[in-house]
């Protein structure tokens, strides 16, 4: 696929549409329940590694399977796949995640990223223990952000914030010299913007979210900082053959209470979505297709192929 655009798979946080733990109806489990909810998520990884994605994103989920978790299931057992972990940034110390994440690098040959939920639902934050509110937020994560950072790249780090403080921090030995994990941010708030020109690899922007006026804003607020983040958008995806097979499934599903996909119809039409896209400047695309196996060898065979280009031999190891 063109080397600009980079694809990746949304994982369950609390098991498949069918049930945690359950089989995909094309198997049989003649081992009386050996088959359990990781071997689900590894099927899921695995299907998505087959079908030449570049990653996949364990998202945060308060009432969910732990991320990271689940992101170092996936990065051990497969040898290509990036795994992103969502997770909120007063979840722990931002020297605690960077260590966790230092050991991951370490044992994934660098293919762990981060996905930072700044701006969560007043309940779900202070079921989480979480009372900041607005503003505080972006101004806690950047902190979170500069701190881990700084105890990546720094022995002897010191840092003294409204939130985190740090003395003569840093990490050394074999902790030391591993890729810092790539950035994800999301929201269209100045506050979430003005983090991500400071912070963000990627932005990650919802599929109704205003492109021709956001993507502008950002490219220009990061730019003033010296920096260019990409562009990313996470997308519900349903395609078919054709337009009409596309829209029946659909309709069978919104009937049976699942939630409705944002882009719906052929698989030319997809990919043409997609280019979309990226003629506003998007190259990283968070797929959610249910359920997943079916649908991530769906779109390996059918959509992806559309999108082909050059592709480098290194290109899985960066």
């Amino acid at each position: 696929m063109s080397e600009s655009l980079r694809f990746h798979i949304v994982l369950p946080s609390r098991g498949e549409e069918r049930g945690p733990g359950a089989l995909p109806p094309f198997v049989t489990d003649l081992r009386g329940g050996a088959y359990g909810p990781y071997d689900q998520l590894a099927q899921i990884a695995r299907a998505a590694e087959i079908a030449t994605f570049h990653g996949v994103l364990a998202p945060f989920d308060a009432g969910g399977e732990e991320s990271f978790v689940v992101a170092s299931g996936v990065l051990r057992h497969n040898r290509w796949l990036r795994a992103a972990a969502g997770f909120h940034p007063g979840i722990a110390t931002p020297v605690y995640a960077a260590k966790v994440s230092a050991s991951l690098q370490r044992f994934s040959s660098n293919r762990l990223d981060w996905r930072v939920e700044v701006d969560l639902d007043e309940a779900t934050a202070r079921a989480q223990g979480d009372f900041l509110t607005g503003a505080d937020r972006y101004a806690r994560a950047a902190e979170f952000l500069t701190v881990a950072k700084g105890v990546w790249h720094e022995e002897g780090y010191t840092y003294e914030g409204r939130y985190f403080q740090v003395l003569a921090g840093g990490f050394a030995g074999p902790l030391a010299g591993g890729a810092f994990p790539r950035v994800h941010l999301s929201g269209t708030s100045p506050e979430a913007l003005d983090l991500s020109a400071r912070h963000a690899d990627v932005h990650v922007f919802g599929p109704a979210d205003d492109l021709g006026a956001l993507v502008p804003e950002l490219r220009d607020r990061a730019a003033a900082l010296g920096r260019a983040p990409a562009f990313g958008v996470a997308l519900p995806v349903l395609a078919r053959e054709d337009e009409e097979e596309a829209l029946a499934e659909a309709r069978r599903r919104t009937a049976a209470g699942d939630p409705p996909a944002g882009v719906v119809g052929s698989y030319a039409a997809a990919a043409e979505a997609i280019r979309e896209y990226a003629a506003r400047g998007v190259t990283a695309f968070f797929l959610d297709a249910r359920p997943r196996i079916e649908e991530i060898y769906r779109l390996g065979e059918q959509l992806l192929p559309l999108l082909a280009g050059p592709r480098k031999e290194t290109e899985h190891a960066d």
